[in-house]
């Protein structure tokens, strides 16, 4: 598969750093750096646009090492990016640790996976089929 991509950015388009890879790292495109206070959010552009086929998303999620490391995530985690938008990717981050941290141009801040995704036909019923779990919530399923 092919995505166009315009790169506004100072830095290289993403690349797969592994031959197994499923994400991307998406880096800050920043004039200044931005800090973070604990709790904080910021929108933080990464001067890339793309153009997705039909059919698929591109769904932005935390870096591991940044999160375990620094407590930093991805707030509307996976956030998602449709087909139809061409707009330039932000990454929505969030400090969710005790210290300032502070994001630096051309860090890699989100690593952004793209995934084939379908639209559903939703028919409306009066009674859904019974299942074991039924209409079993959050932990109805137990603990072991």
């Amino acid at each position: 598969m092919t995505i166009e991509i315009i790169n506004k950015s100072k830095h290289p388009i993403p690349q797969y750093e592994t031959p197994l890879s499923a994400g991307v790292d998406l880096r800050a495109n920043l004039e200044a750096p931005v800090t973070l206070k604990p709790l904080e959010r910021a929108l933080i552009k990464t001067g890339l646009f793309i153009a997705l086929p039909e059919g698929y998303e591109a769904q932005v999620r935390p870096r591991s090492g940044l999160a375990y490391k620094k407590g930093i995530s991805v707030l509307n985690s996976p956030g998602t990016i449709d087909a139809d938008y061409r707009g330039e990717i932000g990454v929505i981050l969030v400090n969710l640790s005790n210290e300032e941290f502070i994001v630096a141009d051309g860090e890699r801040i989100a690593q952004m996976v793209v995934a084939k995704c379908e639209q559903a036909d939703f028919i409306e019923v009066e009674v859904l089929d019974e299942t074991e779990r039924g209409a079993g919530g959050f932990g109805s399923t137990g603990v072991k």
